[in-house]
């Protein structure tokens, strides 16, 4: 929370119109493309091989193929923006909407109009434990081992139970290949003027990583690290206040893989991630602003394992499972003095197997379950904050799914999952996608998708048995453990069509239905001795409903172009208003252009619209546009030098009023410098 009294950042002219910053991106990536539009093409290229995705149906099917519309960011990408964390990687998705996580320096994702706690994020398919009991803190994976992400939108519950009522995200880690391979990468970074130092050239920033990866026929392993320090930032660097914390990431792992044969795989993979974060902020109590801060200290330790067997003919079978531990002790000082001292220690143990049959009468075949157990504890100075104590929860899941390849046109995806949780009994959920290809000829390829979900997700621990004491405030906020599950129901309706590889057009009618939805019921607050005492409950019935499209251009081998826009139209359907915090409009574009071999430059420009923040007021947050420019030099075959300027025009959200949820941080810029390992130069 920032103080109201902060001074409001200087209102540049491009601030107060959006439009006529997005006109200026659309002129700079318009240039571009015309000086591009010049080289001379080159020859014909190999064409490439549409990726393999495996989140819409747990099973290996070519991007252009899963009767689920996935969109993948993949490792070219991620190495094209310069990507540290995970946050960075999804910041281009269209209609993925980032936002910090209340209270913290991270960053939480919503997907068609959904919120973070209906958003399931996974690692290889196994769940991350979600960083405030709660939501996922996106900023707290860095990217030194993925290959890429994937990303599903809508209702996904027939596939991955409780918390995907909104879609999910998994990150894909890279295979290991015999021999030694690697990479290496460091990177300075300053927030220019707003530097703590008050130093624009001051590396602010710091980043450094490097994976090593080797091995034979029948054994393979990876080491590696990854650290992330930055200073933070101020608007005022003279000030005690900081906007932007100062954190300082860590983390470390290694992989073990055995291959007996070529049929089998067993693999064994641990990480640690540590994290200290400070927040400098002030508290205005009357006449005076009273010097705050907090220091909290993260550990995530996390345990993975797994095997697979493929068999002649299409069966298959894999069991895989983690075990992973999240702390947080955070301390909360005023004027030096110490007020609050909190500590949050959560467990998460899931495990998950699953067997897919051979072809049988055009029909693929998939059977598994989900074992998963959780539980929390949290105090603070030394007393629970938590009704009972530690809590947990205990879920047993089994899912069946049949891929009917009806003909080379038509294919029918049918999925059921039951799912029996230890508070809430036994759900089951249905879902069903179909995918006509409609044409397949030597130029032109379209397809039609359709799906339908039923989307369930069980209310979190905190939500049930929270107790958040802020009384010296004039507030509590009280868990309710007669809570009932949310349940969603999603419908997705999408046509592709393509051009060779140049031109690609994909669009999608998303509709999606939400009951039982839980919010802090500020309407039946009640006061027991002047404190106001808020609780969770189902008060809602919502719907989310709009439009996303996408286009991709290959220009010529050198040139590629990339729009996505998104709309979304929010209601909540007992009281007629619009939900909060959910942009109705989203742009994204991109550009990339290989002027030469070595060379590539490259443009990202985001654009969302106003915002509403609070129903009561009809306060909004007004409409933003960022650019960011990336450059990348090969010095050699192993060896790329870049540079980069994030939030180029410095667009920043006006800390002195509190409806304003634009960019947190201005413009970032940065150097650096990639290496790789077992590539001649």
């Amino acid at each position: 929370m920032y103080p109201t009294e902060l001074p409001a950042s200087p209102v540049r002219p491009l601030d107060r119109h959006p439009a006529a910053r997005l006109a200026v991106t659309l002129a700079c990536a318009g240039a571009c493309a015309l000086a591009g539009a010049q080289q001379p093409p080159a020859p014909g290229a190999a064409p490439t091989l549409a990726p393999v995705v495996v989140t819409g149906t747990r099973s290996e099917k070519p991007l252009d193929e899963t009767p689920i519309r996935t969109e993948v960011v993949d490792g070219a990408e991620i190495q094209r923006t310069h990507a540290r964390t995970l946050k960075q990687a999804l910041e281009d998705v269209p209609g993925l909407q980032l936002s910090e996580v209340h209270g913290k320096s991270g960053y939480e994702v919503s997907l068609q109009g959904l919120t973070s706690d209906q958003v399931l994020v996974l690692i290889d398919g196994l769940p991350i434990t979600a960083s405030t009991g709660s939501t996922v803190d996106l900023s707290q994976y860095l990217l030194t081992e993925v290959d890429h992400v994937e990303v599903v939108k809508g209702a996904a519950s027939a596939q991955y139970g409780s918390s995907a009522m909104g879609g999910v995200i998994n990150v894909i880690t890279r295979p290991i290949a015999p021999g030694f391979s690697g990479e290496a990468v460091l990177d300075l970074g300053s927030h220019d003027g707003q530097n703590p130092s008050g130093r624009s050239l001051d590396p602010a920033s710091r980043h450094a990583r490097v994976r090593l990866d080797g091995g034979n026929v029948n054994w393979r392993y990876r080491l590696s690290g990854d650290v992330l320090h930055d200073a933070g930032f101020a608007i005022d660097p003279s000030a005690w206040a900081r906007q932007g914390d100062a954190v300082r990431r860590g983390q470390l792992g290694a992989r073990l893989e055995w291959l007996p044969a070529a049929s089998t795989r067993l693999w064994l993979d641990a990480s640690r991630y540590q994290e200290n974060d400070s927040q400098r902020f002030n508290y205005f109590a009357p006449p005076n602003d009273v010097p705050q801060s907090k220091d909290e200290a993260i550990t995530r330790n996390r345990l993975g394992w797994g095997g697979r067997w493929r068999g002649d003919g299409g069966l298959s079978a894999e069991v895989k499972g983690v075990s992973e531990r999240y702390a947080s002790d955070s301390d909360t000082y005023s004027n030096a003095f110490l007020q609050q001292s909190r500590q949050a220690a959560q467990r998460t143990d899931h495990v998950t197997a699953q067997v897919d049959l051979p072809a049988w009468r055009n029909q693929l075949w998939q059977f598994g379950l989900d074992l998963h157990r959780e539980s929390l504890a949290q105090s603070a100075d030394g007393s629970t904050e938590l009704s009972g104590g530690r809590v947990r929860r205990a879920s047993n899941e089994l899912f069946a799914q049949n891929d009917i390849l009806w003909s080379d046109t038509w294919e029918l995806l049918l999925g059921l999952r039951g799912q029996h949780d230890s508070d809430f009994g036994a759900h089951f959920a249905p879902k069903a996608s179909l995918r006509a290809k409609l044409w397949d000829g030597p130029d032109w390829k379209g397809a039609l998708r359709a799906s339908f979900g039923r989307g369930y997700r069980v209310p979190n621990l905190k939500e049930r048995y929270f107790l958040f004491d802020h009384s010296a405030l004039g507030y509590m906020v009280i868990g309710n453990p007669n809570l009932k599950p949310e349940s969603s129901t999603s419908l997705q309706l999408g046509a592709q069509l393509s051009l060779r590889e140049r031109l690609n057009l994909d669009v999608n009618l998303f509709d999606n239905r939400v009951s039982d939805l839980i919010q802090v019921d500020e309407a039946n607050a009640t006061s027991v001795n002047g404190i106001t005492h808020f609780t969770y409950q189902n008060i809602a019935r919502a719907r989310t409903r709009g439009l996303e499209a996408l286009a991709t251009w290959r220009a010529h081998a050198g040139l590629r172009l990339r729009a996505g826009y998104t709309f979304t139209q929010t209601r909540n359907l007992d009281t007629g208003t619009e939900l909060t915090r959910r942009p109705r409009q989203s742009l994204r574009l991109g550009l990339d252009w290989q002027p030469s071999p070595a060379d590539t430059l490259s443009l990202r420009a985001r654009y969302q619209s106003s915002e509403l923040v609070d129903t009561a007021s009809g306060g909004r947050s007004p409409a933003w546009t960022t650019l960011d420019l990336m450059f990348n030099h090969q010095l050699d075959r192993a060896t790329t030098a870049f540079v980069g300027v994030n939030n180029l025009f410095n667009r920043q959200r006006n800390f002195g009023d509190p409806t304003d949820f634009g960019p947190l941080a201005g413009r970032f810029v940065y150097a650096g410098i990639r290496h790789e390992f077992g590539k001649t130069p």
